[in-house]
């Protein structure tokens, strides 16, 4: 495969994660600020709404398989994306918090099918040698969104909220249609006796669930909490508090194709590991530094790992059940994700309003990726599949 056709074809899984996880969750957190200094949302209202967009990608993650199986998963992918464009829109009316709910609850919905729907299909079209390598550039999308939300947000905002969203939908509007196309039938991966016979729930899958569980609950009051932490809670303001979420997107960006080398070179197991102790420490790091430094190194850090330890754990279940298995177990991994984030956010919001203590949220985070990095070791590096 010569690397135009290769870029091709992972390209549009990078704009669909890129709309879908990018801009429709990351994209919020820079401007949990200017929702709460315009009069939008109460402080409360604003991070709970945080919260109950992770409460969509969890209802999401169930769904999503039974979903693409029954539609189709080109089908799902295109009206998750005409749905996350369309939650963008309607966002920008300033009807108040409960107007609010349904959309961002729908755009977390949403984002979660394209996670679990979109990445399979891009990976079935794909030689088995440069499946860790595709994911990579897929994760991409993640980073760039949160990338250019970091950098968009706070200049659109100077403006108004109502253009901030509608920014958003103008952007996941367009890359939805320059995309349409790609999603079409999806290939249709051929079992293996092995695979058709084999037990999909081993240890190993056991351990790796937990494992992402924590850490999807551990970076919680990151993808929340940061830039109100830098902004508010430090008082330097919305746009440093803007500037350190690029940091965020930079590592986000970096982060998904250095892992899938890092996979290829040392085993996907190896690199989860490394991937789970690097992303706990920079959750941790605030803990130790709010210097300039540990503030720019924080965010990418946990930016980096943020996609990237999806990027490799999707080669690691694709190499633990065989790729035909893979999104039905990728979606397990995703529910697993969703109750995470979704009990993480409410749970943490709650904490935050009883005490506003933002350093308890990242030692709480930290201290999950570590028990995180314990469970991947344990769950043993040997593949059990191959296609």
């Amino acid at each position: 495969m010569t690397l135009t056709r290769f870029l091709i074809g992972a390209l549009p899984g990078t704009a669909a994660l890129l709309i879908g996880i990018g801009m429709a969750r990351f994209g919020y957190t820079p401007l949990i600020p200017a929702l709460i200094q315009d009069g939008w949302l109460q402080a409360s209202e604003a991070v709970y709404l945080g919260a109950t967009n992770l409460a969509g990608y969890l209802f999401g993650s169930m769904l999503s398989y039974r979903l693409a199986t029954r539609f189709g998963p080109g089908l799902m992918v295109r009206i998750a994306l005409a749905l996350t464009t369309l939650s963008f829109a309607v966002c920008a009316l300033p009807l108040g918090f409960w107007w609010f709910v349904p959309w961002r609850f729908m755009a977390g919905f949403t984002g979660a099918v394209l996670m679990i729907v979109a990445l399979p299909i891009i990976l079935g079209r794909m030689p088995l040698n440069r499946r860790a390598r595709a994911s990579g550039v897929v994760f991409t999308g993640v980073g760039i969104g949160v990338a250019a939300s970091g950098s968009l947000v706070p200049s659109l905002a100077a403006f108004s909220v109502s253009a901030v969203w509608l920014g958003m939908a103008l952007v996941a509007g367009s890359l939805s249609l320059i995309t349409w196309a790609s999603w079409g039938a999806a290939p249709t991966p051929t079992a293996t006796a092995e695979e058709k016979s084999g037990k999909l729930l081993t240890r190993p899958v056991v351990l790796l669930l937990l494992a992402y569980g924590f850490d999807s609950f551990g970076f919680v009051p990151h993808t929340v909490f940061w830039v109100d932490f830098v902004a508010r809670g430090l008082g330097r303001g919305l746009a440093e508090g803007g500037f350190y979420w690029v940091c965020f997107g930079v590592g986000a960006l970096c982060g998904p194709i250095s892992a899938g080398f890092i996979a290829e070179k040392l085993g996907f197991h190896r690199a989860l590991i490394i991937a789970f102790l690097l992303k706990s420490f920079g959750i941790f790091l605030p803990l130790l530094s709010t210097s300039v430094p540990a503030l720019m190194l924080s965010p990418f850090l946990a930016g980096a790992f943020a996609p990237g330890i999806s990027a490799i754990l999707s080669g690691r279940v694709a190499e633990l059940v065989g790729l035909t298995h893979h999104r039905q177990v990728w979606g397990w991994m995703t529910v697993a994700v969703g109750a995470a984030q979704a009990g993480g956010g409410y749970g943490l919001s709650y904490l935050f309003t009883l005490n506003h203590s933002y350093m308890l949220q990242f030692l709480i985070g930290g201290t999950a990726l570590a028990i995180g990095a314990v469970l991947v070791a344990l769950s043993g590096s040997k593949p059990q599949a191959a296609t």
